[in-house]
C-alpha cells in the first residue's frame, strides 16, 4: 500500500516491483535505439521502433498525446528526440541525423499503472572532444546522484554536489526543467531540481526509504538559459544555440539505500 508524506508518495516494495517492469521496458526501447543511431538515421524512425516496443510491451507511451497548455497541440511522439541544441521534448521528424550530432532520447512507459522514465544522450557516428566531454560530464553528474542517494540526506546536498561539478568544467544547469517525483503519474512530487539557489530552501526534501524519483541532469554547454525552439512551443533549446546534454534514471530510494529501476540488473 502507497503512503503519503507531505504529498509525497511512498510505495510498497510491491509497487517499486511493478515499476520496475515498466522500466525494463524503457531501458530495452533505449537499448534497441542507441543500436540504431547512426548517420542518416532519423527521430521519425526511432519514434516507430519505440512505438512498436512499447504497444508489443503491452504498456502505454507515457509522451504521447500529453497536452502542453503552451503547445499548439498535444506532443505527437512516444519519444522525445531532442537534437544538438534542443534540451527536452524534441518531436520525431523525418530530418537525416548528420555524423557528429547529438540525439537526446527520453522514453518513459506505463504498464500495469505504473511509470517508468529514462533517458540518454547518443552520438550520432563520431563525437568531437569537446562534445564528447559534454556527455561525459553530464552522465558523471547524474553518476553522482545515484552514488550519494541513501536515506536521510537531504535532496539539496546532492544537487549542489551535482551542480558544482557541472560548473567547474564550464557547464550550465538548466532551470527551468527538473526531475521529478513518479509513480502511477509520470509526474509526481517532489520537484527533484539539479542545482540549488537562493529561496528555495522551502523546496527541499529529505530522502525516505519508498520514495520513487525521476533524477534527469539537463547540462548546456554554454550559458543555462532556455526557450521554445519553434512556433510548436514544444522542443526547448538553449538561448544561446549551444549544445545540451541529458541523462536520466527512475530510482527508489530503499532502507540500505537506492535501487535503480531503469538499470540493467
Amino acid at each position: 500500500m502507497s503512503v503519503v508524506v507531505s504529498r509525497i508518495v511512498l510505495k510498497s516494495a510491491r509497487e517499486i516491483e511493478l515499476m520496475r517492469a515498466a522500466g525494463r521496458i524503457v531501458l530495452e526501447v533505449l537499448q534497441a535505439l542507441e543500436s540504431r543511431v547512426r548517420p542518416g538515421t532519423t527521430t521519425a524512425e526511432l519514434n516507430e521502433v519505440a512505438s512498436r516496443m512499447i504497444d508489443e510491451a503491452g504498456a502505454t507511451a507515457l509522451f504521447r498525446g500529453v497536452k502542453n497548455p503552451q503547445a499548439r497541440f498535444p506532443f505527437p511522439g512516444s519519444i522525445c528526440s531532442s537534437v544538438n541544441e534542443e534540451v527536452v521534448h524534441g518531436i520525431p521528424n523525418d530530418r537525416p541525423l548528420q555524423d557528429g550530432d547529438i540525439v537526446s532520447v527520453d522514453c518513459g512507459v506505463r504498464l500495469r499503472g505504473y511509470c517508468g522514465d529514462s533517458a540518454r544522450t547518443l552520438v550520432v557516428g563520431e563525437a568531437s572532444p569537446a562534445v564528447q566531454r559534454l556527455l561525459d560530464v553530464t552522465r558523471e553528474a547524474l553518476s553522482i546522484a545515484l552514488r550519494e542517494m541513501r536515506p536521510h540526506c537531504r535532496w539539496s546536498t546532492i544537487a549542489r554536489k551535482m551542480q558544482v561539478w557541472v560548473e567547474k568544467h564550464g557547464y550550465g544547469v538548466v532551470r527551468e526543467f527538473v526531475g521529478h517525483g513518479i509513480g502511477r503519474e509520470m509526474h509526481e512530487e517532489p520537484k527533484v531540481p539539479n542545482f540549488v539557489e537562493r529561496g528555495r530552501s522551502k523546496s527541499d526534501f529529505e530522502l525516505v526509504p519508498g520514495m520513487t524519483l525521476a533524477v534527469e541532469p539537463m547540462v548546456t554547454a554554454g550559458r543555462p538559459e532556455v526557450e521554445f525552439g519553434d512556433n510548436s512551443r514544444w522542443p526547448v533549446v538553449t538561448k544561446d544555440r549551444m549544445w545540451a546534454a541529458h541523462f536520466e534514471h527512475t530510482v527508489a530510494v530503499t532502507e540500505g539505500g537506492l535501487d535503480i529501476l531503469t538499470a540493467e540488473s
